[in-house]
């Protein structure tokens, strides 16, 4: 049997066609543990072999290291410019929260020469919660506005946790000022809140990008970092569900891969990697879903147990580091 590619999905009104599975580089920065550069390189283009053609990362993840990585995996690459998608973001750095006009100009010059682009498809406001929603509306945009008329990035992008944020921009900036958003933790088998906002995103004419869809690690079987922001209670409920799975020979991850790949109003599923291992695993959870669809069974095994904490979020003041 044929394996079938990896999906390309349209991405709003952009024009720009994205792998259902997307690169999630922050882990290249070594945030969760050190990456060695001929890993970073190796992984990404593993990744390129195997269909994966966006590829997201942050100034702010590994303090600029991440960029720097991704960078230099994509010119190891040695394909022509318009075969990868790179977003990055802007407004949010080791140092703290700036999304001044004057900040952000400058952002995008140091991740161009980090990167070692001329220019990314997509720049971001990163975590826009932690800033003045106004400022992201009335300064923010409209210098990354003139960063799309120099031709430094193509389509302007948010990012952060709680929803309402997206809404409270997008309905106060013209139409098609914001191409994108980028939400997590908000479309995987614990909380699927995203949903309920895609039929207004579709109106607007915005794109989907959705992150974190093993829930920061609430949806593995190691269970998720110290830091982990979530209560006790969906902690444990997250914990069960992966035993559960385990025991029935499944593997918690691809399940909850598989769960947020279903979607198809959802343009890519942003994962983090930093192996070739957990590159193929990630394409492999996308393969099998379009040949043989979701685990049905397990899925409402797994639902069963996390109902009594469906939908549960978590501040959003937490330090990702």
């Amino acid at each position: 049997m044929a394996v079938p590619k990896l999906e390309l999905r349209p991405l709003g009104n952009t024009g720009l066609k994205l792998s259902s599975v997307g690169f999630g580089a922050s882990p290249l920065g070594s945030v969760f543990g050190p990456v060695s550069e001929s890993d970073a390189v190796a992984s990404v283009r593993e990744a390129f072999r195997l269909g994966i053609n966006f590829f997201d990362t942050s100034p702010y993840y590994g303090a600029t290291l991440s960029e720097k990585m991704l960078g230099k995996g994509l010119k190891a690459l040695g394909v022509p410019r318009n075969e990868y998608i790179v977003s990055t973001k802007c407004g949010r750095y080791r140092e703290g929260f700036d999304f001044s006009a004057e900040r952000v100009t400058k952002s995008i010059d140091e991740s161009l020469e980090r990167l070692q682009l001329d220019y990314v498809d997509i720049f971001q406001c990163h975590d826009i919660e932690f800033g003045s929603l106004d400022q992201i509306v009335n300064e923010t945009i409209p210098a990354l506005q003139k960063l799309k008329e120099a031709g430094k990035i193509r389509f302007i992008g948010i990012t952060g946790l709680p929803l309402d944020i997206f809404t409270y921009v997008l309905d106060r900036v013209p139409p098609g000022t914001v191409d994108v958003i980028l939400s997590y933790c908000h479309y995987s088998i614990n909380d699927s809140t995203l949903e309920d906002l895609l039929p207004y995103l579709k109106t607007k004419g915005v794109g989907v990008i959705s992150a974190s869809p093993l829930a920061m690690g609430l949806l593995t079987e190691f269970g998720p970092p110290e830091w982990h922001p979530a209560s006790p209670e969906l902690k444990s409920a997250c914990q069960a569900a992966a035993i559960c799975c385990k025991e029935k020979g499944k593997n918690i991850s691809k399940l909850a891969m598989q769960y947020s790949l279903s979607n198809k109003d959802i343009s890519s599923v942003l994962v983090g990697m930093n192996s070739v291992k957990q590159v193929e695993e990630n394409v492999a959870a996308a393969t099998e879903l379009a040949l043989f669809g979701k685990d049905h069974e397990t899925l409402a095994e797994v639902e069963a147990i996390l109902k009594p904490v469906k939908n549960q979020t978590w501040p959003s003041g937490i330090q990702r580091s």
